[in-house]
């Protein structure tokens, strides 16, 4: 059965064996909140939430400069989505860690209340095998929004 969060406007359900961290909330500005879940194997799944004005194409673009910033050679393609009838911007991103290959989605969108910022990250052997489980966390929070 999947774990279930619903606070500060989000909700979304995540595996029950995964780790949450809400820790970082702390460290945003008053009026944004994130929360990250964390695989066994290290991958993570995150969502922020902004106040609606924010621009989502520019907190993905800083995501993005934060990764080219972190790892260099960081590959990365522009990625528009339809979920549940809403669209979601962003890019996929491919980079080297540790020797290892990695993938990250960025997407972002923004509803009658919030702008969102969706993250997810894992080592591309772990990301194979988890897609399917970041696809539907995300589905679950958008599920929500509805």
């Amino acid at each position: 059965m999947p774990a279930h969060f619903n606070r500060y406007g989000v909700s979304f359900q995540y595996p029950d064996n995964w780790s949450l961290d809400e820790e970082e909330m702390e460290e945003l500005p008053e009026e944004n909140h994130s929360v990250t879940v964390y695989s066994p194997g290290g991958a993570f799944w995150s969502v922020t939430v902004h106040p609606r004005h924010s621009d989502p194409r520019k907190l993905i673009a800083a995501a993005v400069k934060a990764l080219r910033e972190e790892y260099e050679g960081l590959e990365v393609e522009e990625v528009e989505e339809t979920c549940l009838n809403r669209d979601l911007i962003g890019y996929d991103c491919n980079f080297f860690c540790l020797d290892l290959t990695n993938t990250a989605q960025i997407r972002g969108l923004r509803n009658q209340i919030a702008t969102y910022v969706i993250f997810c990250q894992a080592e591309d052997r772990e990301f194979e095998s988890l897609r399917k489980v970041f696809q539907a966390m995300t589905f679950s929070l958008l599920k929500a929004m509805e």
